[in-house]
């Protein structure tokens, strides 16, 4: 028997259609197994993690039961059954592929959050702190999809249904517009990084604090009197943020403004200024502390000393340190610190005169 007497027997009987169908599929499994086996799992060896791996493995089973089940539905069609039979049958055997590949996108998209979230410093979007709002995405566009694939199986008209989701979905708008505003804004804040855990900041020149977490709804700071304060992510995102501790590095400059008698020797007063560093700490040497000559004030030559800190945070205990040196230093070389004076001269009182007092 030739190649064409085989076909002409295979199609004039149904039973060995559907076996040779069947066969065929399991075949087609097969091989797609020993690819996954044999040629995908030497390249995934390869590579420095194991993501591919953990895909490649969770991309195997579902598609080589998907290639025998519709190795069987095909099969099935051979028996030429009544179209109501038919379309009960197709329709449970297309929502078993479908909840199949839902569940397998599922773990996959996790398996991928995962891996991204562990390279922060090249992918910002994505953190370890944002995967909850990241896998319940993940799991809206994978139920939406499932379902969408189901009511095509069972032939259910989806206009309808799309119309309600929008009415429904503009009235929820409306009514959590400022969470989904403070949800927004904390996913914009992680994306863009102006600030991160750890940091001090400054919120438009009024609050000034230790940045403790970033939720996606609101950033908790704690402030140097220990008070703890929620600020919603909507309202950081349209303020002006100073950071602190941003820059190359965690150093902080401060600044003591002090202002000396006119008539002072300036170049005395900058010794004397350079010296109040010496024995201050968390001062660091570079860049080393400087002096400048500022202004010429309205009772005294205005200076201001300049150092170095190792961190923010140690600001306070520095500049009362420095604070401490300056006047003492002032005190001990002579050098006087103005204020501002009144003088009060009475010309006369009602029936006396400036002489007679």
């Amino acid at each position: 028997m030739d190649f064409s007497q085989l076909i002409s027997a295979i199609s004039d009987r149904p039973g060995l259609r559907q076996l040779v169908i069947v066969g065929g599929a399991i075949l087609l499994a097969l091989l797609i197994r020993l690819l996954f086996v044999r040629v995908i799992s030497v390249f995934t060896r390869k590579t420095a993690t194991d993501i591919d791996n953990r895909i490649a493995a969770e991309l195997r089973k579902p598609l080589i039961t998907t290639i025998i089940l519709v190795g069987l539905m095909l099969a099935y069609l051979e028996f030429q059954a009544p179209a109501q039979v038919n379309f009960v049958v197709l329709g449970f055997l297309k929502t078993f592929i479908a909840l199949l590949w839902a569940v397998a996108l599922l773990r996959i998209g996790r398996i991928l959050l995962e891996g991204v979230s562990g390279v922060v410093e090249k992918i910002k979007f994505i953190e370890p702190r944002t995967l909850p709002l990241f896998e319940m995405i993940l799991k809206v566009v994978v139920a939406g999809g499932f379902l969408y694939f189901v009511c095509v199986s069972w032939n259910v008209p989806l206009t309808s249904w799309l119309a309600s989701a929008g009415v429904i979905g503009i009235a929820v708008g409306f009514a959590a517009k400022d969470t989904l505003s403070n949800l927004f804004s904390g996913v914009f804040i992680v994306a863009d990084s102006p600030y991160k855990v750890g940091d001090f900041v400054v919120l438009d020149n009024t609050i000034r604090g230790q940045v403790l977490e970033i939720g996606l709804r609101s950033t908790r700071l704690l402030t140097r009197d220990d008070i703890e304060v929620t600020v919603p992510n909507a309202v950081i995102a349209n303020s002006q943020i100073v950071n602190q501790t941003g820059g190359p590095d965690e150093k902080m400059r401060v600044r003591v403004k002090v202002e000396a008698a006119y008539g002072s020797d300036i170049d005395q007063v900058e010794e004397v200024l350079l010296g109040c560093v010496a024995g201050v700490k968390y001062i660091v040497s570079d860049p080393s502390p400087r002096v400048r000559f500022r202004s010429f004030g309205t009772s005294g030559l205005v200076f201001e000393l300049l150092a170095w800190i190792e961190q923010p945070v140690f600001r306070g205990r520095v500049l009362h340190d420095l604070n401490s040196n300056v006047y003492k230093a002032f005190r001990h070389a002579g050098i006087e610190i103005p204020y501002s004076k009144q003088d009060v001269y009475v010309k006369e009182l009602p029936g006396r005169t400036a002489e007679t007092l």
